[in-house]
């Protein structure tokens, strides 16, 4: 694997400390145990082991999508990896997708979306709030991710620019007022999903799923428990992120075929030479 480069980023463990850093030469990173010298890491292999200025021993690597999205900046709740990793098995995303997505927050799931439809599909995400999408633009350009989002302000109640989308994600807070426009933008079959943190919401949803032509609906929630690496005394850590929210996924339906119009005495006719 290539040597680290300024301007990448880099990933430090120091401890039980993690510090996703970009490389810029000149530069120090503080930390309790010492201060980490940019320069130190740039040309160095991943993997490399190097110590703070007072002697502390650190490692280098290079960041994980998952080191990415639990670093982002972040204004508001994020979703979480545990819930992502099934979000894109579930709405089949994949190279080449083109996903919509609305409620762009710090942009974690958009990162995730973006870097699994490389290199030719494309994500297209909503947001209503300007403070939002600048905080995901910069959290898109830091990850590299950018090139593959197509960053929109508007409220989508006024529906979405696209058409025969492969899959749609609602990261909002009342998502049943908004599937007839998510129906639109879907392809025949196309993938439906959503994020809401109460069961009340759920409910709602899962009535207005049913009224809007979408099929094979699915609610789950996702816990994640982290286990100590410590062979003498393995057990689980001391905390959990337990609730963040419940998933619910869905299919879109083609609406029916309204009968044609008749009229009423060909009905009566056709009626009488039957009998």
């Amino acid at each position: 694997m290539h040597p680290f480069t300024a301007g990448e980023s880099v990933l430090v463990l120091l401890g039980s400390k993690r510090f996703l850093m970009p490389l810029q030469p000149g530069l120090l990173q503080h930390t309790h145990q010492g201060l980490i010298r940019h320069d130190d890491i740039i040309g160095q292999a991943p993997g490399t082991k190097l110590v703070t200025h007072i002697g502390f021993p650190v490692v280098a690597l290079r960041p994980s999508l998952y080191d990415v999205i639990m670093n982002l900046e972040r204004i508001s709740q994020i979703v979480y990896p545990k819930e992502i990793g099934y979000i894109l098995m579930k709405l089949s995303v994949g190279p080449g997708s083109h996903i919509v997505e609305a409620g762009t927050g710090s942009g974690a799931l958009t990162a995730a979306l973006a870097h699994a439809v490389r290199p030719s599909g494309r994500v297209h995400s909503y947001d209503v709030r300007d403070d939002m999408l600048r905080v995901a633009t910069r959290n898109l350009t830091n990850a590299a991710l950018l090139e593959w989002v197509e960053l929109k302000q508007r409220d989508i109640a006024d529906g979405f620019d696209e058409q025969d989308a492969d899959a749609l994600f609602l990261d909002v807070r009342e998502p049943w007022r908004y599937l007839q426009q998510s129906w639109n933008a879907l392809t025949e079959g196309g993938f439906f999903g959503a994020i809401v943190p109460t069961t009340n919401q759920v409910s709602d949803l899962i009535a207005g799923l049913n009224l809007a032509h979408f099929t094979d609906i699915e609610v789950c929630e996702i816990l994640f428990r982290a286990y100590k690496p410590v062979p003498a005394r393995l057990r689980p850590v001391d905390r959990m992120t337990a609730h963040t929210g419940y998933l619910v996924f869905a299919r879109k339906l083609e609406k029916p075929v309204e009968p044609a119009a008749t009229d009423e005495a060909e009905i009566e006719n056709t009626t009488q030479e039957v009998l």
